[in-house]
């Protein structure tokens, strides 16, 4: 987990050395001004009795902040919090970020959970300080502005790609949010964000600039991704250093196709500001599977992480602590679509490109060597009724096992081990990656308990000890 941050003078310490490690662990805002920021806002440090916090940005709108126009606060990692968590507030969060109160309201989220939507209600509100349907519109609010001001999308098209409702309803957001009409919004966009209104060609795609705190050791995540990259569906392109990964994603309400660059940017050589971003194309059939498809990619390259935390507790063991020293940043990727990484952990890589060719949804216009989408259990289980691959995609496509972003991690567990032909192997591999549970230790691993709860993140530095040159 993150920094400790529960003490509100340990709080503002951290805003005024302008801290970078809490970005995301929690939001300040001054009572003067009307402004809420991250805590390594470079503007002036406003005086002790002026500084409220927040442990969301959604809290900060609810009492009436605006988002600061210089440390964009909406635009920082997600607290690291959310993917250690088993708890429902943890779970929770986790699919407010993939979209369901979006698709599915607030009885949707619920449901997912296994608890009542008052509940959930309580829960949130008494931890977060904002309930289910708030921290949702604070993610359409960014969703809108990222549209806004990197995109030549009309504002009306941009209003039901963010998830709103209505017109009016994005229009009264985005004035509460960031005190601007959308269209004060677009104007307002940094010179190299700004798409050409007449030129911009339609296969231009979104650009993303996908944040992460910390360093970020991008070469052992392109490793992995390129050695598991499966025909038709991915592909890892250029030498290292210089690499992209890019595939097909199958989303909620269309398809996608996204791009993203080895090379990591932010600012460098400057203590007070570490992190930076991934940069990323995305091209979508639907323009509001954006907010989805950006949360996927986060998972899949582990961009919420904490660093800091990770690096502290695995660099004082003595057998980890060169590695760590070696690879600072180093991260545990998770999966795109946490089902199909199922099938692929059970069937390996050359059987799920097999599965592709067979049983995958060819693209209507191939994208270089993307031509298909991976399979869903649905057509795998009607394509292999029997074995363990049968009896893994039935419980996906009847809904016995589900492993969206909410799933409680030791159900899952459970109904896996309970299918014919699972080994207790492939199920670590399914927990920590599609899952993306950051401590899990395979079965017969030498790892200790004093490496909790970060065992997923040793065993891929003692992975990737072996893999680099």
């Amino acid at each position: 987990m993150g920094p400790v941050t529960d003490d509100e003078d340990t709080r503002y310490e951290a805003v005024r050395s302008r801290d970078a490690r809490f970005d995301g662990e929690f939001f300040f805002a001054v009572t003067t001004t009307g402004i809420y920021c991250r805590p390594s806002c470079p503007a002036v440090t406003p005086k002790r009795r002026n500084v409220r916090f927040f442990a969301t940005a959604a809290a900060a709108q609810a009492s009436g902040f605006r988002a600061c126009r210089r440390c964009r606060p909406d635009a920082v990692p997600g607290s690291a919090d959310w993917n250690v968590r088993a708890d429902v507030v943890g779970r929770a969060m986790r699919l407010i970020g993939d979209g369901v109160v979006d698709r599915e309201g607030v009885a949707g989220l619920a449901d997912r959970l296994g608890y009542s939507a008052r509940q959930v209600q309580r829960q949130l509100t008494a931890e977060l300080g904002a309930g289910p349907v708030a921290l949702a519109r604070a993610q359409r609010a960014h969703t809108a502005r990222v549209l806004l001001q990197t995109t030549p999308l009309p504002v009306t098209e941009i209003a039901f790609a963010s998830g709103f409702a209505s017109v009016r309803q994005f229009n009264d957001t985005v004035r509460a949010v960031y005190a601007a009409t959308p269209t004060a919004l677009r104007a307002a966009a940094p010179r190299a964000d700004r798409p050409s209104r007449r030129t911009a060609p339609p296969t231009a795609g979104i650009p993303l600039r996908l944040a992460h705190r910390g360093p970020y050791h991008a070469r052992s995540v392109f490793d992995l991704l390129e050695r598991e990259a499966v025909a038709g569906v991915e592909e890892v392109a250029g030498a290292p250093g210089a690499r992209t990964y890019r595939r097909t994603l199958r989303l909620p309400y269309g398809i996608g196709i996204v791009a993203v660059d080895e090379r990591t940017e932010g600012v460098s050589g400057a203590a007070t500001h570490p992190g930076g971003w991934l940069q990323a194309r995305l091209h979508l059939t639907d323009p509001r599977d954006l907010t989805t498809a950006v949360q996927r990619l986060r998972r899949l390259f582990d961009l919420d992480a904490d660093p800091y935390a990770v690096d502290e507790r695995l660099g004082a063991d003595t057998r980890l602590g060169p590695l760590v020293a070696a690879r600072p940043g180093l991260r545990a990727p998770g999966a795109a679509d946490a089902e199909e990484y199922a099938v692929r952990a059970l069937v390996g890589r050359d059987a799920a490109a097999r599965l592709v060719r067979t049983c995958g949804k060819a693209l209507d216009a191939p994208c270089g060597t993307l031509t298909h989408l991976f399979p869903e259990p649905a057509v795998l289980a009607g394509a292999a009724p029997r074995g363990p691959l049968g009896a893994l995609t039935a419980a996906l496509a009847d809904g016995h096992l589900r492993l969206d972003a909410g799933t409680d991690r030791d159900d899952a567990e459970r109904t896996l081990l309970a299918l014919p032909g699972l080994d207790a192997g492939t199920v670590a591999a399914i927990r920590a990656r599609a899952l993306g549970d950051p401590d899990v230790a395979p079965p017969g691993a030498d790892v200790p308990d004093t490496w909790r709860p970060w065992r997923t993140y040793a065993l891929h530095h003692l992975r990737a000890e072996t893999m680099e040159p």
